[in-house]
C-alpha cells in the first residue's frame, strides 16, 4: 500500500500538488484564526483583562496627539490668545450662575407658599377643598358616568371600614423609598423615625452671601430626638480655579455641614453597642468588653466628613462627600419641588422612560450596522461567526 501510495504521489502533476499545498495553508490558517477569535473570546471575559484594558483606555484619554506640537510657534502664539479668550469667557459663565441663583431665590419665594399648603395637607393641618382634590386620571377618560358612579360608592365604602387617616401618612418616608438613591441610606432602624417626618425645604443665601443652599428636615415631635429641624446646608463657589480655569463647568459643592441630634438616651440608630470577649494572654481568664461603635443610619447624613484647611482627603472621605453632595444636589433639584410625583411614582416612571429611549437608540444603531452587513456584496457571515468558548471546570 504504501508503494502504491508513493507511485500515485510521483506520477501526480507538479500544478496538483502546489494546489494541495495551498489548500492545506488555507485550512491551517483558518485553524489559527479560529483559535485567535476563540482565546479573544475567552480574554474579553475575564474581568482582570477588561478591568486592565479600561485602565489603559483612561490613560488615552485626552491625551496630546502630537499635532500641536508641531504646529509652527507663530501659529501656537494664536492659539495661546484663544485660550486666553475661553478663560474670559468661563468668567462670563461665572457671572451667569450667579444670576440663575438669584433667579432661583426669587422664584424659591413664590413657590414656597405652595410647598407650604403642600405641608399643610400632608400634616393634616388643612383639608382641601373638593374643587382643590377633583383630578382626571387618563384611565377615567373613558369611563361611562354609571361606572364612575360604581367606582366612587366602592371607595366610600372602603373609606368605612378603615379609620379615618389624618392627612397623608409617611409622605416623606414613601418619598424616600421609591427613590433608589435615598432608600439605599435607609435603615429598618431608620423608618419609625422618617414616619415622623413633615416636610423639607430648602433656603438660599442671603443676596450679597457667599453661594449657599440650606436643606431644612421638619420633624413632628418624637420619642427619638429632641430637635424639631435638622439641617444640612452646602456652601457653592461659582468662579474658575485660577490653577485650571478650563475645568469650570457651573457651580459646585465645596463643602457641607450637619447639625447636632440631641437623641433620647437609648434612641441613637447612628450608634450601636457591641460586645467582644477578650482572653487573657497570662492568666487564660476572658472578659466581655461592650464598646460603643458606629451604625449604619440616614441620620448619618447630618454628620458629614470634615474637609481640612489643606483641603486633602482620603479615599473614604472624598467617595462619602462626593456621594453626600449628589444626595444634597438632587434632593433640592428634585425630591422638593416633585415630592408628590415621587411619592405616587410618577417620576421615576418618567426616569425610566428616559433610559428606555437610550436602550432603543441602541437597539437601532446595532441593526442599522446589521443591516449595512447584509447590503455589502463582500460581506461574509462566516468569517464573523465567533465559535463558543470552551466550558471549563473551575
Amino acid at each position: 500500500m504504501a508503494d502504491i501510495d508513493n507511485k500515485d504521489q510521483a506520477e501526480m502533476d507538479p500544478a496538483d500538488m502546489e494546489d494541495v499545498e495551498e489548500v492545506e495553508e488555507e485550512e491551517t490558517g483558518e485553524d489559527e484564526n479560529s483559535k485567535a477569535r476563540q482565546l479573544t473570546v475567552q480574554m474579553m471575559q475575564n474581568p482582570q483583562i477588561l478591568a486592565a484594558l479600561q485602565e489603559r483606555l483612561d490613560g488615552l484619554n485626552g491625551s496630546p496627539s502630537g499635532y500641536m506640537e508641531s504646529l509652527p510657534k507663530v501659529v501656537k502664539r494664536r492659539v495661546n490668545a484663544l485660550k486666553n479668550l475661553q478663560v474670559k469667557c468661563a468668567h462670563i459663565e461665572a457671572k451667569f450662575y450667579e444670576e440663575v441663583h438669584e433667579l432661583e431665590r426669587k422664584y424659591a419665594a413664590l413657590y414656597q407658599p405652595l410647598f407650604d399648603k403642600r405641608s399643610d395637607i400632608v400634616k393634616a393641618a388643612y383639608e382641601p377643598t373638593d374643587e382643590e382634590c377633583e383630578w382626571k386620571a387618563d384611565e377615567e377618560e373613558e369611563l361611562t358616568d354609571e361606572m364612575k358612579e360604581k367606582a366612587k360608592l366602592e371607595e366610600e365604602k372602603k373609606d368605612e371600614e378603615k379609620e379615618d387617616p389624618k392627612g397623608i401618612p409617611e409622605f416623606w418616608l414613601t418619598v424616600f423609598k421609591n427613590v433608589d438613591l435615598l432608600s439605599e441610606m435607609l435603615q429598618e432602624h431608620d423608618e419609625p423615625i422618617l414616619k415622623h417626618l413633615q416636610d423639607i425645604k430648602v433656603k438660599f443665601s442671603d443676596p450679597g452671601q457667599p453661594m449657599s443652599f440650606t436643606l431644612e428636615f421638619l420633624f413632628e415631635a418624637n420619642d427619638f430626638f429632641t430637635n424639631t429641624v435638622l439641617t444640612k446646608t452646602y456652601k457653592m463657589r461659582s468662579e474658575p480655579d485660577e490653577t485650571d480655569p478650563f475645568s469650570f463647568d457651573g457651580p459646585e459643592i465645596m463643602c457641607c455641614t450637619g447639625c447636632t441630634i440631641d437623641w433620647t438616651k437609648g434612641k441613637n440608630v447612628t450608634l450601636k453597642t457591641i460586645k467582644k470577649k477578650q482572653k487573657h494572654k497570662g492568666r487564660g481568664t476572658v472578659r466581655t468588653v461592650t464598646k460603643t461603635v458606629p451604625n449604619d443610619s440616614f441620620f448619618n447624613f447630618f454628620t458629614p466628613p470634615e474637609v481640612p484647611e489643606s483641603g486633602e482627603l482620603d479615599e473614604d472621605s472624598e467617595a462619602v462627600l462626593a456621594a453626600d453632595f449628589e444626595i444634597g444636589h438632587f434632593i433640592r433639584e428634585r425630591i422638593v419641588p416633585r415630592a408628590v410625583l415621587y411619592f405616587t411614582g410618577e417620576a421615576i416612571e418618567d426616569d425610566d422612560d428616559d433610559y428606555d429611549e437610550e436602550g432603543e437608540e441602541a437597539d437601532d444603531e446595532e441593526g442599522e450596522e446589521e443591516a449595512d452587513e447584509e447590503n455589502d456584496p463582500d460581506y461574509d457571515p462566516k468569517k464573523d461567526a465567533v465559535p463558543p468558548a470552551e466550558c471549563k471546570q473551575q
